[in-house]
């Protein structure tokens, strides 16, 4: 009852000055193919863990694409209701599970959350992309009457969102992102902007993924994916043999709170959502400039820091030699040649579509609290080592991390930057 009327009384303090709270992150919850929780997760990302393997989830031997960073072992009986099973794609399950491990690892118990004042933001690429597939196929093959009738939400963007707060009765401001690999980004800025509108407590972030053939088919059409069958040599951004993309499924659940709420419950912070901005591409083909570098310009004049302040970036690492060159110039643009240290941890896991951007700034904010760079594996040709200063092999003591910049990329012109500071 203590920390009920601690987090009330707070709310109801801050609710005057919403618009300059500051979001501060006080749980983090990892399921991805190297790890789930934000310690396992940790300590497979400085041991430089590559999980990029064949598919197991289906048989992938009539497709020029065979590797994915793939989560195995992942027993949803065990975490998830007989009721909800049923009912729910494979990433919600995942997502009801990272979200249980973000809420404990915020020292926050069930009976404590506030009810109106909490919500869920997250975003997706797909939807329930497996369970879709799976009823479509019971109407093809068997007829409308197979079809279960929780493919009626089951497949929906929303769903991960719904699910988590039905689960832990959260019917504060909720919603979702829908803008492929950026959308992550996206979820977390759009949390910290219900955050300062005088929202005490969000789950944010994403957990996404596709793996299944109609997921594969769907994300072959864009010929960004790697026709590698070497995982080690599959996805390579910035190296010069990058031939394209491999795509995996995890992510990681964030709960973010308003800074003073969270220290009147006595909360251990990670660090604070600082700066944030959005941008988008010109028309391919119009001769205009990409707009990532507008992005990261822009989350770091809402942070308020200098490029000089800013001691590691997570890059997109696009892996497709136009996206990776394009995310290059930016670097240099705005650091100059080799100013800061780049890191791509993504390269152990694949791309996570809207999940990859919230596990970078949850391995951020992790990197700043033990002091280290996670490293980019796999990469034994940089292509451009005179402009990156790309964190290769092993993991770099980076003494007073402080701030970080995380960017992400989506088809089709999204570009997303999020600035992650220490506290």
């Amino acid at each position: 009852m203590t920390a009920i009327k601690s987090f009330e009384s707070s709310s109801s303090r801050t609710a005057s000055a919403a618009s300059t709270a500051s979001a501060v992150i006080t749980g983090i919850g990892v399921v991805a193919p190297n790890g789930f929780g934000a310690q396992n997760y940790w300590q497979s990302v400085l041991a430089g863990w590559g999980t990029i393997g064949p598919i197991t989830s289906f048989d992938t031997a009539s497709y020029p694409v065979v590797l994915g960073g793939e989560i195995l072992d992942f027993d949803a009986e065990a975490h998830i209701s007989s009721r909800l099973l049923p009912q729910t794609d494979r990433v919600t399950q995942l997502s009801l599970v990272a979200a249980v491990e973000a809420l404990a690892d915020a020292g926050m118990a069930e009976p404590e959350l506030p009810e109106f004042s909490a919500g869920v933001v997250t975003a997706s690429s797909a939807g329930g992309f497996e369970f879709g597939q799976r009823e479509l196929q019971a109407l093809w093959g068997s007829g409308s009457k197979y079809v279960s009738a929780y493919q009626s939400f089951a497949w929906f963007y929303a769903v991960n969102s719904g699910q988590i707060s039905i689960k832990h009765n959260l019917r504060g401001p909720s919603g979702v992102l829908v803008s492929d690999d950026a959308g992550g980004l996206d979820a977390i800025a759009q949390a910290r902007r219900q955050v300062r509108r005088g929202s005490g407590l969000l789950i944010t972030g994403a957990v996404d993924g596709s793996l299944c053939p109609w997921g594969w088919v769907a994300q072959m059409a864009s010929n960004r994916l790697s026709t590698s069958d070497e995982p080690d040599a599959a996805y390579l951004p910035f190296d010069q043999r990058a031939n394209g993309q491999v795509l995996g499924e995890g992510g990681a659940l964030l709960v973010m709170e308003n800074a003073e709420v969270a220290a009147a419950r006595g909360a251990r912070a990670y660090g604070e959502i600082a700066g944030y901005a959005a941008t988008f591409d010109p028309r391919p083909g119009s001769g205009g400039e990409p707009g990532l570098l507008r992005a990261a310009q822009m989350a770091l004049h809402d942070a308020g820091l200098e490029p000089s302040q800013i001691g590691a970036v997570f890059a997109d690492a696009s892996g497709v030699a136009d996206g990776d060159r394009d995310e290059v110039r930016a670097l240099v643009s705005l650091f100059g040649a080799r100013g800061v240290p780049v890191t791509a941890p993504k390269t152990m896991t694949g791309r996570l579509a809207s999940g990859g951007g919230p596990l970078d700034v949850a391995t951020a904010l992790l990197a700043m609290r033990h002091e280290c760079i996670p490293p980019t594996i796999n990469i034994t040709r940089p292509r451009w080592p005179e402009a990156l200063d790309l964190v290769l092999d092993t993991p770099r003591p980076a003494p007073g991390l402080a701030a970080v910049l995380v960017l992400g990329r989506g088809y089709g012109g999204f570009n997303s930057a999020i600035v992650v500071r220490a506290l």
